[in-house]
């Protein structure tokens, strides 16, 4: 798995034209993190199926969804937990999904204010009946792909569309408690599958669908 460093640092965080879930446009600080290149695929999942012997996703055979460089998808946020908890156990490294803060600061990729990872112009493309190839969508300037128009990615946070009005500015790791983790990252099933960086997104942790799939942060050791 290629991982990219995104360094300590202060960021813009929501954005004030968007759902009010997505407001207030605040600072939050993250310390540095290593994040994943692209969302984990078919072929990163597949030893991790081997070694634990966890039930295959849904979708798995399925000819729609079964590229060994698609996002691995029909991942439940419990099936991503233990993938992450996996790749600790083999490396001695700590692996997590990432906190929502971390999930946009890396998207953003250092452009304060543009609406997509990349910047402000849209891609062409509308409709897709699969998830593109992770290397198949724009490049962010920290040489992140697929954070859009591919997949919803799970974070480590519960939701609560309140909780920017009172989150800490230093590394937040959203509510407590909850029923449903935030998910982000545009997804190939929606009608319009670009959406915009500051965009939230969540579901209950249990459920596993088509769109749904995740990226790994690596901890510093």
């Amino acid at each position: 798995m290629d991982f990219v460093s995104v360094p300590s640092g202060w960021f813009w965080m929501g954005w004030d034209t968007g759902q009010a879930s997505e407001r207030p446009l605040h600072r939050v600080w993250t310390e540095a993190f290593n994040v994943s290149r692209t969302p984990v695929t078919n072929r990163e999942y597949t030893p991790f199926l081997a070694a634990t012997h966890r039930p295959s996703p849904r979708w798995w055979t399925d000819p729609r969804f079964d590229h060994p460089d698609q996002p691995v998808v029909g991942i439940s946020w419990n099936d991503a937990v233990a993938y992450c908890e996996w790749r600790t156990s083999e490396s001695r490294i700590i692996h997590r999904l990432p906190t929502e803060a971390e999930w946009e600061k890396a998207a953003r990729g250092g452009l304060s204010g543009a609406r997509f990872p990349w910047g402000d112009d849209r891609p062409t493309t509308w409709r897709f009946d699969r998830p593109a190839l992770v290397t198949d969508t724009p490049v962010n300037p920290f040489g992140l792909l697929a954070l859009s128009g591919v997949c919803h990615e799970w974070c480590l946070d519960w939701e609560d569309g309140g909780y920017y009005a009172r989150s800490p500015a230093t590394n937040p790791q959203g509510p407590s408690s909850g029923t449903r983790r935030v998910s982000r990252g545009g997804a190939w099933r929606h009608q319009d599958p670009w959406s915009p960086v500051a965009h939230r997104s969540s579901l209950p942790p249990s459920l596993c669908y088509s769109d749904y799939g995740f990226r790994v942060v690596r901890e510093y050791t």
